[in-house]
Formats: structure tokens, sequence, C-alpha cells
């Protein structure tokens, strides 16, 4: 596989950890060094570890994890989008520290949630015998360069004008359409 293919496959990995990382670093009030290397860094780990890890499982259990890998993406974003509606509504996104989502279970299950289709993509990868690592570092090093690009970009967009205080409950409605996104992709609607 070239660097062009592989590149192109990363970013087009990379375009749900991209829009996730816009959406939740508006909710974020000061987005800080540590919020771009924690959420780039676990961004970035899983977009390389799920097609390392869809390509060992191999041919076997690509059928069983193709029928449902759309529903797991769809339930952890909207399960994310959910909190943070619930958050905004409730007035707690600044009071509350345990409500960045650049941290704890909400990092693990947004970074899963974003790293779905890579696990698909290695599955590809082992049915065509194409060999993973090289893929699968690119992969990982442009999605965590989007990750905070995108952080980048909601931290301008939360504090700006353009949002006001609405910004967390936008960020929130983008992760849930995200998965309803990622639904209608698969035929669901």
């Amino acid at each position: 596989m070239s660097f062009l293919e592989a590149f192109a496959i990363a970013v087009a990995l990379a375009m749900d950890a991209f829009a996730v990382s816009v959406s939740t670093s508006t909710s974020i009030s000061k987005v800080t060094f540590r919020h771009y290397f924690r959420m780039s860094f676990h961004f970035g780990l899983f977009q390389f570890f799920m097609p390392v890890i869809g390509w060992l499982l191999g041919q076997s259990v690509h059928s069983y994890i193709e029928a449902w890998d759309h529903w797991i993406a769809f339930v952890l974003l909207a399960f994310v989008g959910l909190n943070m509606l619930r958050e905004a509504f409730a007035g707690e996104e600044e009071e509350k520290h345990s409500g960045d989502p650049s941290r704890g279970v909400s990092l693990v299950i947004l970074a899963t949630a974003t790293s779905i289709d890579a696990l698909a993509v290695g599955l590809s990868f082992a049915m065509a015998g194409v060999s993973v690592w090289w893929p699968a570092i690119i992969i990982g090093i442009v999605c965590a360069a989007l990750t905070a690009l995108g952080m980048k970009l909601g931290s301008s967009l939360g504090r700006s004008d353009i949002l006001g205080g609405k910004a967390s409950i936008v960020g929130a409605c983008v992760l849930i359409g995200i998965g309803v996104k990622i639904l209608y992709e698969h035929g669901v609607f």
C-alpha cells in the first residue's frame, strides 16, 4: 500500500474524530495543553490499534462485527452526547470537573466510538492480504493531528459569541448527529 493510499484512508477515518473533537472542546471552558494531549493521544492510539485488532481478527469474525459496528458507535456517541445535554441543561458543565470529555470514561468511550470504523478497515486489510503496520501508524498520526486541529477550532467556537453559552448543547447534538449519520450510512434508515 502506498503512502498516499494510506494517508487517504487515514484522513477518511479521522473525520469522525475531528468532528467529535470540535464538538467536545466547545464544552471545555479553557482548553489547555493537557486537553490537547489527552484527546489527541487517545484518539490517535485507538485509531492505531483498531486496524491492528481488526487485522488480527481476520475474516472469521468479519460478518459479526460488520453487522453491529454501526450500532456500537451510535450507542457510544449518543451516550456521551446525551450526558453532555443533561449537564448543559442542569447548568453543571462548568462546575463539575468530571464533565470534562477529555478525561476518564468519556474519553475512552469517545475514542472507541470514533475508531470502530478503523476496526473494519483492519479486517479488510487482512482479507486483502495487506500488512497493517505501516497504514496503522499513518492512521494514528493523522488522527492525532486532526483531533488537535478540531480541538483548536472547537475551542475558538466555544469562546466566541457565535454560540455563546449554547456551545455544549451544539456539541452534544453534533455527537448524536454523527451517530445517526453512521446508522444512515449503514442503511438503517
